[in-house]
């Protein structure tokens, strides 16, 4: 009897979370190997340069570089915010009495015993407080980037090293982020197993058209369609 209750929730939820991290493990290996395709790869690149150009002429593009990083940090507190919000708020619920727990109604499909329900705010709470974890972390290292930028050229502080440690705060606010996205589909949860894997196979093309870059085959496309239509002009 048991079994029939939360067979949907040890099917449908791991089947989801493993849709989504094949995605992101898929995703890594593409920024690894053809970073030049990702929208993170990109970025990355863009980065860099970015740190070189403003070190090397820091006289007129300092405070360009503060708000650019404050905006950043804007951001990053942002979302760090509302993850620790969130995981006082799931602390809250789990340590008050079962009945506050309870599913809305008896038309939710999966399990609804006081284990299940326990572990669906749990799981919520790790994701949120791992996501709070990351985006402090990138709040230290872009403060260190927005005081080691403004350094004169002939200290030892070089633009590899912080665009070196710029990239570590984009990573890990990536990796936040990321967190956080997995988080909603774990967020329905608890109306049901049901909409988590509806969630999670929805998301991943999404995030697909968010990830990758498609501007050059695009040019491919239209320059071979344009000598197409001149040959036959021909």
């Amino acid at each position: 009897m048991e079994w029939r209750k939360c067979y949907l929730d040890l099917i449908l939820v791991p089947l989801g979370f493993m849709i989504c991290m094949s995605y992101q493990l898929w995703l890594w290996y593409k920024v690894r190997t053809h970073p030049f395709s990702t929208v993170i790869g990109r970025n990355a690149h863009g980065r860099r340069f970015w740190v070189s150009c403003i070190i090397k002429d820091n006289d007129k593009k300092n405070i360009l570089a503060v708000q650019t990083l404050r905006n950043t940090i804007m951001g990053s507190t942002l979302m760090a915010s509302t993850s620790i919000l969130l995981c006082t708020g799931l602390a809250a619920v789990i340590s008050s009495t079962y009945s506050v727990k309870k599913p809305i109604n008896d038309a939710v499909y999966g399990a609804h015993g006081e284990f299940m329900v326990a572990l669906k705010y749990v799981t919520l709470l790790v994701f949120f407080l791992f996501s709070f974890i990351c985006h402090s972390l990138s709040i230290r290292f872009i403060n260190q980037v927005n005081f080691l930028i403004n350094c004169p050229p002939e200290s030892v502080v070089t633009a590899e090293y912080v665009a070196e440690l710029l990239e570590r705060g984009f990573a890990l606010n990536t990796v936040g982020n990321r967190l956080f996205y997995s988080a909603v589909p774990l967020l329905l949860w608890i109306f049901g197993p049901v909409l988590v894997f509806i969630c999670s196979v929805t998301m991943v093309p999404l995030l697909y058209n968010l990830d990758f870059v498609f501007i050059a085959e695009k040019r491919k496309l239209g320059s071979e369609n344009g000598n197409g239509t001149h040959c036959i002009a021909v």
